[in-house]
């Protein structure tokens, strides 16, 4: 259950975790989770023999956005291992479930809120871009991740 409070939570206190992954653990050190949204879609319609000129604004089909997940190169196969699976053709890797959880700056036990991800399929994979120029820049992969329904709590 999402705990209220005034002040709003940073951002930057968050917990991963895949279905199917790695089922006790975080899947590890993400920097960045982008694209949670949901939307209803309004389908317009408009009867031939209305005697008004206007439409009615129904309730269309219920839509979730791609969820990118970024973080550091750090050897780990979990990653690449699910989208291998999806790309295999198993349904379970297909439609597995993502929590994503908000801690707050104390990093207590219990959320302050968690993000659900249903029906998860992992649709993109990018490695880290690589330069010579040298500096403290780290190597970052990234997930595109399809989602059918979010529940928040």
């Amino acid at each position: 259950m999402a705990v209220p409070r005034p002040t709003p939570y940073s951002a930057f206190n968050f917990l991963v975790g895949i279905e199917g992954i790695d089922e006790t653990a975080d899947v590890g050190g993400f920097s960045e989770v982008s694209g949670l949204n949901a939307e209803v879609t309004i389908a317009e319609y408009r009867a031939g023999n209305a005697k008004v000129n206007y439409v009615t604004k129904v309730l269309g089909i219920n839509k979730s956005g791609d969820v990118t997940l970024k973080r550091g190169v750090m050897g780990a196969q979990n990653i690449y291992e699910w989208l291998n699976a999806a790309r295999a053709g198993d349904i379970k890797a297909k439609k597995a479930s993502v929590t994503i959880k908000l801690l707050n700056e104390q990093r207590d036990e219990q959320p302050v809120v968690t993000w659900t991800l249903k029906g998860v399929t992992p649709i993109k994979w990018t490695g880290p871009t690589l330069t010579a120029k040298g500096g403290g820049d780290v190597a970052i992969e990234e997930l595109v991740m399809s989602v059918e329904y979010i529940e928040q709590s």
